[in-house]
């Protein structure tokens, strides 16, 4: 037991109490009838003294065998509060657990022997007790059997909590105990990937990990695509107990009413990163690469004329010129033909609007004489400004890149241009249509804070954003590739300049430390796309460190739509936590880069021989041996990972060390405002997740009987009263602008 054997035998009965039995009661006699023993006093008291001793550690020996195998079927509970998380500015908790050595397998692998059966199971007086409270539950004495399956300490048969799994996964490293374990800050910028199938703690797991960065400070992102209310309200508490509501934004695609308002093509270093953005979005494989070529160009041509017309862009402006370039061409030959080329564009329009039409008054354009074949599709106005654009470059000599492009896509005939920006239209269609409309952009009542990711890192703020995607799909994948595309271009800025280049004050680029932006993406294989790539290898430079969460690695290749580009992105994340998985092959990521371990194994050997010597003394003979081999096996098989528990985990870091860990069940106090609590709720019953893995008291206590009686109403601004608040955040979100 103490690790000089080759087999400890941990799992049997525990002889040691015996021995320690026979000890205390010499130590017994020895101390009172040392008399009739004709034993000296002090003689009598050092040997029962000796006695004791021997008895307690072979009291303790015995007492560790009854333990470990009780708790390889029953683990001790393991809760936490969010405010007693521990924090550290070197140091990250992950939970409680071991590390994961060469004797775990050992004694897992003896678990599973036939012999070892009946340590595995509860005791029988436990069983008893939950037949005998199944068979009460609807009688009279129902009140007795639910006092049997009280979970509580001064219940000696209490049921096991309801997790599932293998308990002896996490039990076979209670011999030595376990102790909260930490991963290294300095880590995460190699970026973390959590895998877990549904409701076996990803959430839960998450929550710890984004505590912790609110309350060290850092700058915290969490794109949480189906929109989980314990997630968000957690996000609300650790703002709240770090002090930082006033930095705490929701952008929500379900609850446009509260949600604050993000452009996510409005903040660029270079006018081209608009269109990137954009064609980033559209499909490039195959045929789809030449219009998605397209796209750009002509995303790029109207991003350009805005830029300079000194207007945002927004996806609003972008369709709307995609589908009519008349009116930006008219708009931008005012501007250059008065301000660049200082001419008098009235009189040339006019000389050339009448050239074209003569003397009549809103002529049909098909009837005008001297339209050519493209210009008939559009306005009488545009064509004369295309005509004087071109004559006054041609014969000044002063070429306008920006009035080219647009000369160039104005001369498209309507019906073509129509098709090659087809996959421009529906992109832009989904992020413009609705309510969602109303988050990119400003808020026109300049009620509600507007961010961009720049701005979000230089004040350090915390942001949770809601896709709602299991309302639209379709739309949540394209807020969620923007929002990625537009992250990944902010971190070439702030690795080239830093977060605080061009603001008062900075007389150098990179001045001061890079600021620690910790992205947490549940399921994000709903949301990664190729712009997801460049952010996990490029990015770590910016102080982006990503923790990514999702069930199982297939669903990622099945977004992604290509295998290299799959294990291209498994490449770049250096830590890994595989919780209970369901797929082979995604615990094989974990597994396959374990190495091989050495197990023992004990053969019992016996045999018998007789002598057919008359003359030999020896007419029969037997032997029995054990025999122990050891094989080579995998430190851990796929299948331990398909049977954890719930809320535990393998977590693989710093380049191969394996850790065994199990999160804390939340342990809540406190309160949290009325209209968090009621929004919380609405996010739950839209999204009939009733499921949960722990017992939440806290939100049982705090959550409101009826959310119709909420300032929130259903949620529809026809139903908010006027002094409502209008932030899902309270202070938050809305107060943070």
């Amino acid at each position: 037991m103490s690790g000089r054997y080759q087999i400890e035998a941990l799992l049997r009965p525990a002889v040691e109490l015996l021995s320690a039995g026979l000890a205390f009661g010499v130590a017994a006699i020895l101390a009172l009838l040392h008399q009739h023993l004709y034993m000296p006093a002090p003689l009598a008291g050092g040997a029962a003294a000796l006695a004791l001793g021997y008895g307690l550690l072979r009291s303790r020996q015995g007492l560790r065998i009854v333990r470990y195998r009780r708790r390889l079927h029953r683990l001790p509970r393991f809760a936490m509060r969010r405010d007693r998380i521990p924090v550290s500015k070197h140091r990250l908790y992950v939970g409680k657990g071991f590390r994961w050595e060469a004797k775990h397998t050992q004694r897992l692998r003896d678990c599973l022997l036939p012999s070892s059966a009946r340590f595995m199971r509860n005791s029988g007086i436990r069983r008893a007790a939950r037949r005998l409270a199944g068979r009460l539950e609807h009688t009279p004495l129902a009140g007795l059997g639910a006092c049997l399956d009280l979970d509580h300490p001064l219940n000696p048969l209490r049921p096991q909590p309801e997790v599932g799994g293998r308990p002896e996964i996490h039990g076979v490293g209670l011999y030595e105990g376990e102790r909260n374990q930490y991963a290294p800050l300095h880590e995460r910028v190699g970026h973390t990937l959590v895998l877990g199938t549904t409701r076996v703690g990803k959430t839960r797991f998450a929550e710890i990990l984004m505590t912790q960065d609110i309350r060290r400070g850092d700058t915290v992102i969490c794109f949480d695509p189906k929109g989980d209310a314990d997630l968000f309200r957690s996000m609300y508490a650790a703002c709240r107990d770090a002090g930082r509501l006033d930095r705490f934004h929701m952008f929500h695609l379900a609850y446009p009413e509260h949600s604050a308002h993000y452009n996510p093509i409005g903040e660029y270093s270079r006018i081209t990163q608009v269109a990137t953005r954009v064609a980033n979005s559209l499909p490039g494989e195959g045929n789809s690469a030449a219009f998605r070529e397209f796209g750009w160009r002509f995303v790029n041509v109207i991003a350009q004329a805005l830029h300079v017309l000194g207007e945002k862009p927004t996806y609003a402006a972008l369709r709307h010129h995609v589908n009519n370039i008349d009116n930006l061409l008219i708009r931008y030959g005012r501007y250059w033909l008065a301000l660049q080329a200082g001419l008098d564009w009235q009189a040339l329009v006019d000389r050339e609007h009448h050239g074209l039409t003569g003397d009549r008054e809103d002529p049909e354009k098909p009837n005008v004489p001297g339209l050519q074949p493209p210009e008939r599709s559009h306005d009488i106005m545009a064509v004369c400004f295309a005509r004087v654009l071109n004559t006054v470059m041609t014969e000044s000599g002063r070429h306008d890149p920006v009035a080219v492009g647009l000369l160039s896509a104005f001369r498209y005939d309507k019906s073509y241009f129509d098709k090659i920006t087809a996959s421009l239209g529906p992109f832009l269609e989904k992020l413009t249509t609705g309510r969602v409309a109303e988050l990119f952009g400003a808020d026109p009542d300049g009620d509600r804070h507007t961010f961009d990711w720049l701005s979000v890192i230089r004040s350090n703020c915390v942001v949770y954003v809601g896709l709602a995607a299991l309302q639209d799909v379709t739309v949540a994948s394209a807020v969620g590739n923007a929002m990625f595309a537009d992250l990944a271009a902010t971190a070439g800025e702030l690795y080239a300049y830093g977060a605080n280049a061009g603001l008062p004050g900075s007389l150098t680029a990179n001045e001061g430390p890079i600021a620690k932006v910790s992205i947490h993406a549940d399921e994000f294989n709903e949301l990664i796309g190729d712009e997801f790539i460049p952010m996990l290898n490029k990015a770590g430079g910016a102080g982006y460190q990503v923790t990514a969460y999702t069930q199982t690695w297939s669903d990622v290749e099945a977004r992604i739509g290509s295998r290299a580009k799959a294990e291209q992105i498994a490449g770049n994340f250096n830590t890994v936590h595989m919780l209970r998985v369901r797929s082979q092959e995604t615990a094989k990521l974990l597994t396959d880069l374990l190495p091989k371990v050495q197990v023992s194994a004990l053969t019992t050997v016996s045999g018998a021989q007789h002598s057919t010597d008359p003359t030999s003394d020896t007419h029969f003979g037997s032997s029995v041996q054990d025999r122990v081999s050891t094989a080579d096996v995998p430190m851990l098989e796929p299948g331990d990972l398909t049977r954890l528990p719930k809320g535990q985990s393998f977590m693989l870091k710093e380049g191969g060390q394996l850790y065994k860990l199990r999160l804390p069940l939340p342990a809540e106090s406190g309160d949290i405002p009325h209209d968090i609590a009621a929004l919380t709720e609405r996010m739950r019953l839209d999204y009939h997740d009733t499921s949960n893995w722990h017992v939440d008291s806290w939100w049982a206590a705090t959550m409101p009987d009826r959310v119709a009686g909420s300032p929130y109403g259903s949620g529809r601004r026809d139903e908010q009263p006027a002094d409502a608040p209008r932030d899902a955040a309270g202070q938050a979100a809305e107060a943070a602008a």
